[in-house]
């Protein structure tokens, strides 16, 4: 079975569209409301080309693949959803918990598969690290961290957030989370149920540049499990990736050191009294793909973009929903949400509502409290009062969206 799938959003989205053809998908249509851009990317396809969403939906295809702006997925699923397609929806499936409550709804009236396109799970060492804690190795999870801190030169910055009202100058820092807490949820299978959230600002920073939220933010997740974990992120020099597990038997970790994901190791060890026959005390290697290797090294991030793919196409296969399912992917979008209101009172933990509740939906159903909404009176993106950039730091930002072809403010 042939899966046809479209693609909306030709700057992120393209890595989707030039990767569905390894997971026996076939792209057929592509969406973007930047018409020279999707020109450009489409020329040399045997493609349909739309500006139109809604028309773009009623094009024959099983599936649509969502690459669009951060805080537009939840719409843009439920069309596709009630559109008769599997949605596979890239960075956070909802920005409020009322869109939250809306997507379970849809997809669970619908019954078409929605799976996040969460790609850092699926690195070769996060794989390995799955592998070896669900052997039963290190026993149960006690402690878990994550890392997702991506800084950018503000040149590329700039070119792909064009305007200060864009959703990269506004986001708060808590949101992007997925990266950092993905891994962990995939890896041990434990779901979060309160947050504490912190965020880091640095006045200097707003100073020179156009993005409105922090720079990082560090996040408290207690799991159902009873275990802690601790997400870092986002954009404070020096970048890193990198995930660490403690368990009631031994610990394991990626190694850190120079490049995106360090050297890509593992490294596993046990206290000499949890030592069992044929184990290392301590040990670290390059792990190999479980299989499939020769494709997942032709994708992106480590990967994992090969992965997401592939298990999207085998959820609609199987008719089976995927481990990131909508309660999942909603889950770690409520932590973002939820972090974030934490952040502002100093740290005050929140309850994570469990979204597989119809009952706790229908007390969030309203909820509509939303930093990205841009009015006026809405919450605020940082927890020190709005500072407004040098007139350079503008200029220099200008500069750079005009040569892009952005002239809008």
């Amino acid at each position: 079975m042939e899966i046809k799938v479209g693609v909306i959003g030709v700057g992120r989205g393209m890595s989707f569209a030039d990767g569905a053809e390894l997971c026996n998908m076939k792209l057929v249509a592509l969406c973007d409301k930047w018409e020279e851009k999707l020109n450009q990317f489409g020329k040399d396809k045997d493609i349909s080309l739309y500006t139109d969403y809604d028309e773009f939906l009623k094009h024959d295809m099983d599936a649509v693949i969502l690459a669009n702006y951060f805080d537009e997925h939840t719409p843009f699923a439920i069309k596709a959803l009630k559109a008769g397609k599997h949605v596979l929806s890239e960075t956070t499936s909802n920005i409020t918990l009322a869109e939250g409550v809306e997507l379970c709804r849809t997809v669970e009236a619908t019954g078409k598969i929605y799976m996040l396109a969460e790609n850092y799970p699926y690195t070769k060492f996060n794989l390995e690290i799955q592998k070896i804690y669900s052997s039963g190795e290190l026993g149960r999870v006690l402690y878990a961290e994550g890392e997702y801190n991506h800084p950018l030169s503000p040149e590329y910055a700039y070119e792909i957030s064009p305007g200060r009202n864009h959703w990269r100058n506004n986001l708060p820092s808590t949101y992007y989370c997925t990266h950092a807490l993905a891994p962990l949820m995939h890896i041990t299978g434990a779901t979060p149920i309160r947050v504490n959230g912190i965020s880091i600002a640095f006045e200097e920073f707003h100073r020179t540049a156009i993005p409105r939220g922090d720079r990082g933010s560090v996040i408290i997740c207690q799991m159902d499990n009873g275990a802690v974990f601790k997400l870092l992120g986002i954009a404070m020099p020096g970048h890193s990736n990198w995930y660490r597990l403690h368990g009631s038997k031994g610990a394991a970790e990626i190694t850190r050191g120079p490049g995106y994901f360090g050297p890509e190791q593992v490294r596993v060890w046990h206290d000499e009294w949890d030592l069992e026959e044929g184990m290392f005390a301590d040990r670290v290697y390059s792990p190999n793909w479980p299989d499939k290797g020769e494709l997942a090294d032709k994708a992106g991030h480590g990967g994992g973009d090969f992965w997401i793919e592939y298990y999207f196409a085998k959820a609609i296969t199987e008719n089976k929903q995927p481990f990131f399912d909508v309660y999942k992917a909603v889950t770690m979008a409520n932590v973002g949400i939820l972090s974030w209101k934490s952040a502002l009172e100093n740290g005050t933990p929140f309850d994570i509502p469990d979204f597989t509740n119809e009952k706790v939906r229908q007390k969030y159903e309203n909820d509509h409290w939303n930093p990205l909404s841009r009015e006026a009176g809405s919450p605020p993106t940082s927890i020190i009062n709005q500072v407004e950039p040098d007139k350079e730091a503008v200029e220099y930002a200008k500069k750079i969206w005009r040569k892009n072809g952005y002239f809008g403010e």
